[in-house]
């Protein structure tokens, strides 16, 4: 890759970015070239899944905590940019790209219904049909009305797996497949 790209890794509370979804992708994006930087979190708040008030704060913390980080990296240097989220991770990086306008591909692995409360432009996302940390109606019809790609997967949850495990490295294939093809469109 002759330009510069860097993909940044949102992870989610207890999704870290060794977990197969975000360490896939990471392999991927740093495998066509992009620098590769991994938010982290410390001290937020923990079950508080269906706890709007804990939730609304944990994405605070999280989005402080990022901001921070991502500030240091001035990542208009960057003529192509990745955000790849997971659950909480996905509010966090929307919101990100909205407040400091970068424009950047995002990659919304179980999304909350809060990241469409930001201008999500340019994105992809995935969400397992028994997620009990969305409500999949509700993310539906978000995701459609910021023309975002959705990708639906039965039975499974907010890790997108299932019972049984071999279905769960099909999915996970089909996942980075897709993820692939959005980064380089």
């Amino acid at each position: 890759m002759n330009t510069k790209s860097i993909a940044v890794f949102f992870p989610g509370i207890g999704y870290h970015n060794d977990k197969p979804l975000l360490y896939y992708s990471r392999r991927i994006l740093s495998g066509l070239g992009y620098e590769t930087y991994c938010v982290g979190y410390e001290n937020l708040p923990q079950k508080i899944r269906g706890d709007k008030a804990g939730m609304d704060e944990a994405a605070k913390i999280a989005y402080g905590q990022a901001k921070e980080a991502l500030d240091a990296l001035d990542l208009k240097d960057y003529q192509n940019v990745v955000f790849v989220g997971k659950s909480i991770g996905t509010g966090v990086a929307a919101k990100y790209a909205m407040d400091r306008n970068i424009h950047a591909k995002l990659v919304l692995y179980t999304p909350v219904e809060k990241t469409f409360s930001f201008s999500v432009k340019n994105a992809i996302a995935f969400i397992g049909t028994n997620d009990p940390w969305s409500e999949l109606k509700e993310v539906e019809r978000l995701a459609k009305e910021q023309d975002v790609p959705l990708y639906e997967y039965e039975k499974c949850n907010h890790s997108l797996e299932c019972e049984n495990w071999l279905e769960n490295i099909e999915i996970l294939h089909d996942v980075m497949e897709k993820t692939l093809s959005f980064v380089n469109a």
